[in-house]
Formats: C-alpha cells, sequence, structure tokens
C-alpha cells in the first residue's frame, strides 16, 4: 500500500471509480426509499386506501425480495463475465429504473413506483457480487484491509446521507420531479464512474448459468460451506446485518417514544450510528497492520455486546421531553450516554464486519468467489428478515425497545461464543493481538521475505516467554511453533498454543522419545506445505546475548521428504528488559519494568535454502539482523 495508506487508494484507478460507483449506487437506493416511503407515509391518502405503517413494511419487504430471488443468478454472471462489464449494464439498468420511477410519479401510479422499488432491489443484488468479489482482482493483499474499510465506510455515508436527501426531497414543492430526476442524474453519473472501472476477467468464462434460483442458491452455500472459517465469517457478517438493522429499525419510536424526541432527533440517531461504523471501519488497517487481522473480530462483538446492553440500560424510564429536536436533544445530560453507546456500537461493529469480508474474499475459491458473496448476500437478507419478525413478534407482545436492545446483545454475546467455539482461531488471533497492542509497539521490517505457501521454517532469538506470540501476531501465515513442552502447563498461553498446533518437545536427556516425536512432527508439518517455527538456541537468553544454535534445524530438514523447503531467519529486539524476559532474574516478578507500549521490533531477513541452512551461518544472520539491541 502507498505511504500515505489506505486513502491513497482514493488517488487510484484500481479502486477510486468503482468506489464513487457503489456509493452513488447505495446513495441513490435510499434518496428514492426514503422518498417514497415518506411521502407514502405523509400523503398515504392520495395513493392507496392502506395505513401508512403497512406500506413502510410493504416497501421494505418488495426491496429485499430480489436478494432472494436473484442472488444466485448474479454471483453466476459475476464469475462468467467480467465484473467491470457486470458493473456498466447494472448502472444502465439503475437509469431505465429511475425512468420508471418517474413515470410513476406521472401517472401517479402506486404499482409503477413499487414495481421501481422492486427493480432496485434487483440493481443492488446484481452488483453484490461484483462488489466484493472485484476487490480481490485489483487490490493487493496488503490493501483488502484498507479496501474494504473504504467500502463499508463509504456505503454507510453513502445510507446516511441519501436517507437525509430522500427526506428533504420527499418534502419539497415538487418533490415527484426532484426524486425522479435526482435518481436518473445520480445513476447517470455512476455509469461514467463504471466506465473507469479496469477490466476485471471472469475466473470461469465458460459457466453455464443455472437459471433455477432454489437449486443454484443451495449450490452457492454448498460452495460457502467448503471452507468452515469462511461460512462462519459468513454466518458473522449476516449475523451483524440482523444486529445492527434491528437498531436502525426501532430508531424512530425509540426517538419519539424512548426520548421524546422529533423527526430531526431520529435523523441523530442514525448520524450517530454511522460515524460510528465510519470510525470503527477506517480504524480497521491501521490497528490490523494492513493484514486480515481475525483478533479484531472477537474485539468487535465484545463492544457490540457491552455497549448493547449499556443502551438498554441508559435508555430514560420517561421521555426527555416532548418532541425534542436535534439540539433540544443534545443539551439533555441523560442522551448523551446514550448517543455515545450508538457511536461505539458502530465503531466495534467496524472492527468486527472489516475483518470478516477481507477474509472471505482472502480465503474464497476464485472460480467460486462471486457466488460465494452471492450465498452471503442471500444470506444476510435471511437474517435481516428473521431479525425483523422476532423484532415484531417481540414489540407486539409488550416488549419495551431498551429491553429489545438488551436481548438483542446477550444474543450476539451467544452467537459470537458459538462461532470461535467451532473456529478458536478468532480466539486465539484476539489474545495475540491484545498482547501485542496492549503491552507493545511493535515494528515489522522485511515480512515479504516469509513466502506466501509451500514449506518453511523459520528460525529466531529467544529472549523472552512471550516471543512466539509476538511473531504469531506479525505474521500472515499459521506458525506450528516447536515449544518446551511445560509451557503447555500455563493456562492461557495453553490454549494459544494447542489451538496453533504447536509441536512440544524436551531436551533429551529429560524425554528423548518427546524430543523424536518433535522432530518426526515438525518433518510431517512441512512436507505438507505448512510453516515451521523454531528458537534454534534451545533456551531463553538469561543474559540478553545470544547463545549459540543448536543442531536441532538440521534434524529437521534431514527429516522431510518436502521440496524447496526454506529457512527464513528473522531476530527480535526490544523484548529484553521486558516483563517477560530474564534480565535480573527470573521473567514476570518485576511488573511494568519497561511500562506499557514500549517499542519491539521483529525484522525478517531473506530466505536461505536448506542445504545452506548451518547451524552456524543461521546464528550469523540471526545476530546481524538482531544487531546491537537486545
Amino acid at each position: 500500500m502507498s505511504e500515505t495508506g489506505q486513502f491513497g487508494l482514493l488517488r487510484s484507478r484500481r479502486f477510486l471509480p468503482f468506489f464513487v460507483t457503489q456509493f452513488l449506487g447505495a446513495f441513490n437506493d435510499n434518496v428514492f426509499k426514503n422518498a417514497l416511503v415518506v411521502l407514502l407515509t405523509f400523503q398515504a391518502a392520495q395513493w392507496t386506501t392502506l395505513k401508512p405503517e403497512v406500506l413502510a413494511n410493504v416497501a421494505a419487504g418488495i426491496f429485499i425480495l430480489p436478494f432472494f430471488l436473484f442472488s444466485a443468478t448474479a454471483g453466476q454472471l459475476a464469475d462468467k463475465l467480467d465484473r467491470s462489464r457486470v458493473a456498466r449494464f447494472v448502472k444502465l439498468l439503475e437509469m431505465g429504473i429511475m425512468v420508471v420511477a418517474g413515470l410513476g410519479f406521472w401517472l401517479h401510479s402506486l404499482a409503477v413506483l413499487l414495481a421501481a422499488l422492486f427493480l432496485l432491489g434487483l440493481h443492488s443484488t446484481l452488483f453484490g457480487p461484483v462488489k466484493y468479489a472485484i476487490l480481490p482482482q485489483h487490490l493487493r493483499e496488503e490493501e483488502l484491509v484498507g479496501g474494504n474499510a473504504l467500502v463499508e465506510a463509504g456505503t454507510f455515508v453513502a445510507i446516511l446521507l441519501g436517507t437525509l436527501a430522500g427526506g428533504i426531497l420527499a418534502g419539497s414543492g415538487n418533490a415527484t420531479a426532484w426524486v425522479a430526476g435526482s435518481g436518473f442524474l445520480v445513476a447517470a453519473a455512476g455509469y461514467l464512474s463504471a466506465r473507469a472501472i479496469p477490466a476485471a476477467p471472469a475466473p470461469e468464462p465458460t459457466l453455464r448459468v443455472n437459471p433455477n434460483p432454489i437449486t443454484e442458491t443451495w449450490r452457492n452455500i454448498a460452495f460457502a460451506r467448503e471452507n468452515q472459517t469462511v461460512f462462519l465469517s459468513i454466518l458473522g457478517i449476516s449475523w451483524f446485518w440482523l444486529y445492527g438493522a434491528l437498531f436502525l429499525a426501532q430508531f424512530p419510536a425509540y426517538a419519539k417514544n424512548v426520548l421524546g424526541g422529533a423527526e430531526s432527533s431520529v435523523t441523530l440517531l442514525l448520524a450517530t450510528f454511522t460515524v460510528g461504523i465510519g470510525l470503527g471501519s477506517l480504524l480497521c488497517e491501521r490497528l490490523s497492520a494492513r493484514q486480515v487481522e481475525l483478533g479484531l473480530v472477537p474485539f468487535g462483538s465484545i463492544g457490540l455486546t457491552l455497549f448493547g446492553l449499556d443502551i438498554a440500560l441508559a435508555s430514560p424510564a420517561a421521555p426527555l421531553g416532548q418532541a425534542l429536536g436535534a439540539f433540544a436533544l443534545l443539551a439533555e445530560p441523560a442522551a448523551w450516554r446514550v448517543l455515545a453507546d450508538l457511536l461505539l456500537i458502530g465503531l466495534f461493529g467496524g472492527f468486527f464486519i472489516v475483518p470478516l469480508y477481507a477474509l472471505v474474499q482472502q480465503r474464497s475459491a476464485e472460480a467460486h468467489r462471486a457466488r460465494i458473496i452471492a450465498a452471503n448476500n442471500i444470506l444476510n437478507a435471511l437474517f435481516m428478515v428473521a431479525g425483523a419478525l422476532a423484532a415484531a413478534g417481540f414489540l407486539g407482545e409488550g416488549l419495551g425497545i431498551p429491553a429489545l436492545f438488551g436481548i438483542a446483545a446477550v444474543c450476539n454475546a451467544a452467537v459470537a461464543l458459538f462461532i470461535y467455539k467451532l473456529v478458536p482461531e478468532f480466539l486465539l488471533r484476539f489474545i495475540v493481538w491484545m498482547l501485542v497492542h496492549s503491552v507493545y509497539r511493535l515494528e515489522k521490517e522485511g515480512l515479504e521475505h516469509i513466502p506466501d505457501a509451500g514449506p518453511a521454517v523459520v528460525v529466531c532469538n529467544h529472549v523472552s516467554f512471550v516471543d512466539a506470540l509476538v511473531i504469531m501476531a506479525a505474521c500472515r501465515r499459521p506458525i506450528r511453533f516447536i515449544m518446551d513442552h511445560n509451557i503447555f502447563r500455563w493456562p492461557v498461553l495453553s490454549f494459544v498454543f494447542r489451538e496453533s498446533r504447536a509441536i512440544p518437545i524436551a531436551p533429551a536427556r529429560e524425554d528423548a522419545s518427546l524430543m523424536e516425536r518433535a522432530f518426526d512432527e515438525a518433518a510431517r508439518a512441512l512436507e505438507a506445505g505448512e510453516v515451521v517455527g523454531i528458537f534454534p538456541e534451545g533456551r531463553i537468553t538469561d543474559t540478553g546475548e545470544m547463545y549459540p544454535f543448536r543442531p536441532g534445524i538440521g534434524k529437521i530438514l534431514s527429516r522431510t521428504g518436502a521440496e524447496n523447503v526454506v529457512v527464513v531467519p528473522m531476530a527480535l529486539r526490544g523484548l529484553w528488559g521486558s516483563f517477560f524476559s530474564r534480565k535480573g532474574g527470573p521473567a514476570m516478578t518485576r511488573p511494568f519494568r519497561r511500562g506499557f507500549f514500549s517499542r519491539i521490533a521483529l525484522a525478517v531477513g531473506p530466505p536461505v535454502a536448506a542445504c545452506d541452512a548451518d547451524p552456524g551461518r543461521l546464528g550469523d544472520r540471526v545476530a546481524a539482523l538482531r544487531g546491537a539491541r537486545p
């Protein structure tokens, strides 16, 4: 990524035209949808005999229906055709839809307007698989989190601005002409930006499109289920949309009946929530150090739960006033805690969802990626409908909105624990991420020397009890460390190393058979194309200086039949003298010795062929990487 970080992507033709296209599409959807709902709410008698609240729910259902009917087909098209061409077609369709909307306003026909709303839902359905499948084609791996963060932040800002603009246009003079005309112009601008999207060749151009949405939906879900982590990530994304949609749907009634606010107070709640999601999404790139950091997902779920519970507790027992506007509501001290909770729910929601989207893109098979995204969209819609029905049922039984928020927060905790139990990798990465980001400031050099695929052995100096955790936090590939068997007795470290499939070892004088089994297991791991980590000194330094490398590395390499094994030297700096080192006596006996956020570094050197991996030479390379600072 450029030195300017994720915002540098906004100056790149690989990203900017696509970003503008998806932003304008989300904006236009919400302008028309909200304008239509407002018009039908306040002018219902001019259009139909149905009650306004019924019309609002009918409109919401019509918009989401295409996600169930056509997502499977959309995924196939995005895998079969050049995705930039699909984007241009969708934008032309959007222009035609706005012509239909204008015709509906001119004819004063509710049926035609609802048909236009259905077609806008179809427009979003067709663009959905393109939106997320095209990013891995145009962005480098280290740009994927930043790109997803910008897309998520931009989408929610577009939703907010579109909702506001739709309400303003609906209340203006000659509203119908303004809504249709502005919608067509925004769609035309989206088409022009789509024309600048670089080519994104189809991964499976010979694919035969199955027109049956039912069988193809099950097939797409089957593609997603081939990788358990991907499928559970999709379930996590779908749960987030249920959780977020549940909160958003209650804002009007919550603002009026719980806070005692007027229409503008609803906008204040929506804006606060949206800003939180935008900030959380953008912070992901910095907190994850430009890699897909799964440790942010449990961090996000904790915040979603805690602040969801707190908003239930912070909600006033009686309205704060009568029809308070946004500024009047801000003058009420009790409202600030509610707003802070909404901001933080959005913030932690960004932490939760951005890594999940990036993970789905990164670990999905390229030939099926768009169809897996389509399966994600189907499940998103299903979860949102289920959430809306459950919320309606609870509220219909007399449950208050604050209590509904509390129940949702408890359910969020249960869903998170279920996912983390099935895929401990999330919780493992969270523990490692928290250690590195709450205790140290980690600098990384030369990580590109670690191969993206294939067998490798990483060797490093041994300074402290957390060396392996620091290396795990820095490296994008899972590493199976060979660890002293005694460390598996420690409660937290035992979980971390067992779930990362560390290999226990003991000195030959203590348990020769365990040592032999460790070397054999390391060799099997290399033959399977995995990365093995070893501290060749065989002990943690108690002087700050490196001990000679032992011959264990040679024993491992001599037992593997894997070809192209490389040995990657790396060195840790700055950990000597920390709480976890043995400086001045036993480790972990002198807390706060270095304070919080002390600076440490991991330096990685060019790989060495297995035939040249002599312990003495490797020791010299690691010493050179370490430099004068232990």
